[in-house]
């Protein structure tokens, strides 16, 4: 399987070479391919070729941002002439273009961005201008969510998370998210799907800094409308992980009356590498259908001694009166990037709508 950096491949440059030479008079192939495949070019990962592909493409572009991204534009157009896939990855450095050469010309970056995105997501690219000019670029965010093109409604959230992943943190909305949620306002019924899941993904953000916040927002959007209660649900999930009180009385999951039984770890002592395998059973005591969000949570032993708690999700759906349900699960310990795995005795717990109802201990060895 090829790495994720082999989309710039030499077939990516040449057919993007054939499109510059399209739209950039007196255009040198030769020279622009010669600076691409350097001698360092093997050894750069994803990000480091894609800023090394902003950096080569600077040479063939005007000095003048102002004149370089209405270049910009002509080669984005081209490449739709030529029928190419739009939001490809392998096109961010466009927006990297912008971020990179464009700060200090806030009006020009602005349109440039707003057409951009259209191709090919800006969401990274906007964060250097909301940490530089703070609510001027906010108040255009706003602008933006009320685009007729949902590409740049969506760019009005995802690129004003306050955690977007692999993308730097905004301090001020994460202390005062208000503007986020004015904003949010006027997406939460948008007709996007991709629009509204970054709207859940935004106020999931939201929640883990300002927990009250979220819950006072997803009490005024319950039972609006069919999107909003999804919204909702998307949004608190890791509120619901916590336990979150409030939260779990909001969407309805209440675990009186719904019993755990016949719970075994069956794999009580594993090694690094392995497996571990437990089972249990559900039985829904209400005397109506009841909705039933299935979890259960790991606790991973530290190097310093002290347990860390993940929670992972199993099933959420309704049971039926008196109905019961056997589970069998596996973990696995294979050793990960994220997750070190240290000897020890580590526990397990069954989660029936945020509450745990049984805990067990395992052994992990070396």
């Amino acid at each position: 399987m090829s790495a994720l950096k082999d989309i710039y491949s030499p077939d990516f440059y040449n057919t993007f070479a054939e499109t510059l030479a399209k739209t950039i008079s007196d255009f040198d192939k030769q020279r622009f391919l010669a600076l691409i495949f350097d001698a360092e070019f093997e050894q750069k990962e994803l990000k480091d070729r894609m800023r090394h592909t902003t950096r080569v493409l600077h040479h063939f572009l005007p000095i003048k941002f102002s004149e370089a991204v209405k270049l910009i534009e002509k080669i984005i157009t081209q490449i739709r002439q030529n029928k190419e896939q739009e939001d490809s990855l392998a096109y961010i450095f466009f927006p990297d273009y912008i971020e990179t050469y464009g700060l200090e010309d806030y009006e020009n970056s602005v349109k440039a961005i707003e057409f951009v995105t259209q191709f090919v997501s800006c969401e990274f690219a906007v964060r250097p201008f909301l940490l530089k000019y703070g609510d001027k670029m906010m108040n255009q965010m706003h602008n933006w969510s009320l685009h007729g093109n949902h590409k740049v409604r969506r760019l009005a959230s995802e690129g004003s998370r306050p955690r977007l992943p692999w993308a730097r943190a905004i301090p001020a909305l994460k202390k005062d998210p208000t503007p986020c949620i004015l904003l949010l306002e006027n997406l939460k019924n948008d007709p996007s799907e991709w629009v509204r899941r970054s709207v859940a993904n935004h106020l999931n953000d939201i929640s883990k800094d300002h927990p009250s916040l979220v819950l006072k927002v997803a009490n005024g959007w319950k039972g609006k409308t069919k999107e909003t209660d999804v919204i909702i649900k998307h949004a608190c999930r890791t509120l619901l992980k916590q336990g979150h009180r409030d939260v779990l009385a909001l969407c309805n999951l209440v675990s009186e009356q719904v019993h755990v039984d016949n719970f075994s770890i069956l794999t009580p002592e594993i090694a690094i590498g392995e497996n571990l395998e437990f089972t249990f059973s559900i039985f829904n005591q209400n005397e109506s259908h009841h909705t039933v969000r299935l979890e259960y949570a790991v606790y991973y032993q530290k190097q310093n001694g002290q347990l860390s708690k993940k929670v992972f999700k199993i099933s959420e759906r309704e049971y039926a009166p008196a109905e019961r349900a056997t589970i069998r699960r596996k973990q696995k310990f294979v050793p990960i990037t994220t997750r070190k795995f240290y000897p020890g005795a580590h526990q397990l717990s069954i989660i029936i709508n945020g509450e745990e109802k049984e805990m067990g201990v395992f052994e992990l060895t070396a």
